[in-house]
């Protein structure tokens, strides 16, 4: 079996985070949802739980962050090319969030924007070729 990754989010309105998701390209899995968490589907191996407040605090004692207000994480995806970071980016800030709320990086090799969804998440939207990274890149030798 393949590792997957789920990410754990928490959010103040489940329906409008789904329909958020869903706009920037994730497909709800209805097997892991319910009215307190909805399972998005990003590829086979990525998955992000949105969960309500409530059911969030159930896996933890701390107290959950305002992510308007402060940084909890970053998370970053990748895409097969310049024009859908351009395009993911884009349907975020269509479908409620915030483009671009981090400088975008273009460094020939790589190109990186970002959103802000309506919770204050933010991600990363990242292509790159690996092929083209300058040798005497710091990210070459990591």
């Amino acid at each position: 079996m393949s590792r997957l990754i789920f990410v754990n989010l928490p959010v103040a309105d489940l329906p409008r985070a789904t329909a958020f998701y869903e706009a920037v390209g994730a497909v709800r899995n209805p097997q892991y949802s319910n009215e307190t968490a909805a399972c998005m589907v990003f590829s086979e191996t990525i998955h992000v739980m949105i969960l309500t407040h409530a059911r969030f605090a159930d896996f933890t004692r701390k107290p959950i962050a305002d992510a308007h207000a402060t940084t909890e994480v970053l998370l970053c995806t990748t895409v097969d090319s310049r024009e859908t970071v351009d395009a993911v980016v884009g349907w975020a800030g269509a479908a409620g969030g915030v483009a671009d709320p981090t400088p975008s990086q273009d460094h020939g090799f790589m190109y990186m924007r970002s959103f802000e969804d309506p919770d204050g998440h933010i991600w990363e939207v990242a292509w790159m070729d690996p092929a083209a990274v300058p040798a005497d890149s710091e990210m070459a030798t990591a």
